[in-house]
């Protein structure tokens, strides 16, 4: 079953502004013409009740003096009983008004509604006398009420009129809205909206699609630039496999099938690392990561180290003045980890120093080689997917320090290549206090 929000929810922009308009406009003209119907019907009494003391008042005189009475008016005593012979003009309430110098409106009697205004005069004898004199209100009840029809009707056309300008005026207010809408859907990559000059929400909304545009065209680009060095790298070893399978097929002899299933289980490994990096740097491309928590820096640092396969030919150092944390998680710290210390030992000739500084609100990861070094023009492209300055050494898929960029810059850090006092490659990871 549908409800009227649903109902709300599916009209249009155009329809929900003009019925919203319409109603508050047939609403305040009705309020409006309610108040001048008011305004013009106390204005017909108050106008009357003027005439009526008039009457009253030159009556009061005869009433005074004892004389005859003239015609139109009743005498009452102040608790309303007549003392001109006639019946009893208005009840007790009514003289209590009447009394208190208060114009009163009867809306019985033969005549219909009656206003009643009263004099207080003295009898010759010093009784308080009341001097009444009143006039039936069908004409002006007439009126009124031929006025408030006309009013409900003036309210009504000027209601069609706001509705229809409304409609209009929303039509014409949305119809650059609709352009922009039908640009946005025929641009081609790259291609931009322009900018009214006007700086208006038009201008602000043209700005947003356009910086959304740039977005999807940046991860379209990224998107297509990935894919496409990911299948040139999964070549490799895929194409490794095949052929060590190939030739396992092809001389099944027992002498070379136990080098042949240790190359194999080579490039498995070496896929399944490729494969494991870029799985990781989707994730961090992506924005996903736990919340951060402290996070022992060195600690990670010695349990990197005892991750590390054994090379006697170079010598790993640590240095860090005193215990310190990281914002980020365990998981994060130690891929970082791993990826920075494999590249120094990779490239290092003798000695890889690592050291742990505190800084302020920052910890600052310094890691030293003695190693060719990379050169100025090199240093941030190394931080780039697959970028390797040596492709014919064969190690790496050039995917570690791109995904140790984009890790650390997911925790706002830093990262940087510059050269160590050695005369290698000093890589240096800043990352916030934890």
């Amino acid at each position: 079953m549908r409800t009227s929000a649903g109902w709300w929810a599916r009209r249009t922009l155009r329809t929900r502004i003009t019925l919203v308009v319409g109603v508050v406009t047939v609403f305040a003209l009705l309020a409006l013409g309610r108040v001048a119907g008011d305004a013009l019907f106390s204005a017909l009494l108050t106008s009357g009740d003027g005439a009526l003391t008039e009457r009253a008042a030159a009556a009061s005189t005869a009433v005074a003096a004892g004389t005859a009475v003239p015609p139109g008016v009743r005498v009452v005593d102040v608790a309303g009983a007549p003392v001109d012979g006639g019946p009893r003009p208005v009840d007790a309430d009514a003289i209590r008004a009447l009394g208190a110098g208060q114009p009163v409106t009867v809306p019985g009697g033969p005549d219909g509604p009656q206003r009643w205004v009263a004099v207080p005069v003295p009898a010759p004898d010093g009784s308080p006398r009341l001097v009444l004199a009143s006039r039936d209100l069908v004409g002006a009840a007439a009126l009124f009420a031929d006025a408030a029809r006309g009013l409900v009707v003036t309210a009504l056309i000027g209601a069609v009129a706001v509705v229809a300008a409304t409609w209009t005026a929303t039509s014409l207010s949305l119809r650059p809205v609709d352009r922009m809408r039908a640009a946005a859907a025929a641009l081609p990559p790259g291609e931009r909206l322009p900018v009214p000059p006007a700086r208006d929400e038009l201008a602000a909304l043209a700005v947003e699609i356009n910086g959304l545009l740039a977005r999807r065209d940046d991860a379209v680009a990224r998107l297509e630039r990935f894919t496409s060095e990911a299948a040139h790298e999964l070549r490799s070893p895929i194409a490794g496999l095949r052929a060590q399978a190939d030739v396992a097929v092809a001389h099944p002899d027992g002498t070379s099938s136990e080098e042949t299933w240790r190359s194999v289980a080579s490039e498995a490994e070496r896929l399944s690392d490729l494969v494991a990096d870029l799985l990781a740097l989707a994730r961090a491309d992506a924005g996903e990561r736990m919340p951060a928590r402290p996070v022992d820096l060195v600690d990670a640092v010695g349990d990197a180290f005892a991750r590390l396969p054994e090379e006697p030919t170079v010598a790993m150092t640590l240095w860090a003045p005193m215990p310190v944390a990281v914002a980020a998680t365990p998981a994060e710290v130690a891929i970082v980890l791993d990826n920075v210390l494999a590249n120094a030992r990779r490239h290092a000739a003798t000695v890889v120093h690592v050291a742990v500084v505190p800084a302020g609100r920052w910890v600052r990861l310094l890691v030293d080689d003695d190693g060719p070094g990379i050169p100025p023009a090199d240093r941030e492209r190394v931080f780039d997917r697959f970028t390797r300055l040596q492709p014919d050494a064969g190690e790496g898929s050039g995917l570690g320090l791109a995904l140790v960029g984009r890790l650390v810059a997911g925790r706002d850090g830093t990262t940087r290549a510059t050269t160590s006092p050695d005369g290698g490659t000093r890589l240096v990871v800043r990352w916030p206090v934890g």
